[in-house]
């Protein structure tokens, strides 16, 4: 099978939220693209700025990512039997990273997509991970198991678009609460080789993406909490089985 080479996406995020205070911000980021069975082998004085380790995602820290992700699938009825799994997500840089979300296309040995799955984080330090069997279009939907938002309970769904990126990166998510509109997350993005010299210019133009993500999701959540938004309780969430 041949191997898919890295790539990086210069990448635009977009929130847009309609009720009950309107709102919407958005900010550039960049992300990778990575086929899990051949991760990037970068010079040794750049591994530092992109590290992929298997703590920062689901399944067990002790196991390889592909590992957790095919043990993952199987549970849920998926047998992927060595097929490639593509991973979107930014790496660990300079020791920190944060993934609002993680998606992996996942194909079967025949070359199929077996599934998609969507792996949230929020800001608590937790994660759930979505199996989704999505249309031609990569339209899926999923019930919310999650507290993401300190402005949203765990009830909803999620309506997601989920497209494997080529030239183009375009993946949509909307959260349905009951009863109210959505509020909708866009990600878009362009296509660059994730190769050392790749790495170095998307860093020379943002250091440390996640790092800049996770501030600045914090900083709008306290504009909203200042303009008198509520804030839901957060309940516990429990680990999903071979999720840690």
């Amino acid at each position: 099978m041949t191997a898919t080479a890295p790539a990086i996406y210069n990448c635009r995020v977009r929130h847009i939220r309609g009720e009950p205070v309107r709102h919407s911000f958005s900010y550039r980021t960049w992300l990778w693209l990575v086929d899990l069975d051949h991760l990037p082998e970068l010079p040794w004085p750049l591994r530092p700025l992109a590290r992929f380790r298997s703590r920062d995602h689901l399944g067990r820290a002790g196991l390889p990512i592909r590992q957790n992700v095919e043990r993952f699938a199987r549970d849920l009825g998926v047998e992927l039997a060595g097929g490639r799994v593509l991973m979107l997500a930014h790496a660990r840089s300079l020791g920190y990273v944060f993934n609002s979300l993680s998606v992996y296309w996942c194909y079967r040995a025949d070359g199929a997509l077996g599934c998609v799955l969507a792996e949230i984080h929020n800001t608590y330090s937790e994660r759930h991970c979505y199996l989704l069997r999505p249309d031609e279009a990569g339209r899926a939907w999923a019930g919310k198991d999650m507290y993401v938002s300190p402005f949203y309970g765990v009830d909803g769904g999620y309506r997601m678009r989920l497209p494997e990126p080529g030239a183009q990166l375009a993946l949509t998510v909307s959260m349905y609460p009951p009863g109210g509109r959505p509020f909708v997350a866009t990600l878009r993005g362009r296509r660059s080789p994730g190769t050392a010299a790749g790495l170095l210019r998307a860093w020379a133009r943002q250091p440390c993406p996640a790092l800049v993500a996770a501030a600045r999701i914090r900083l709008q959540a306290i504009r909203l909490w200042l303009r008198g938004l509520p804030v839901v309780a957060r309940p516990a969430h429990p680990p999903q089985d071979g999720v840690w």
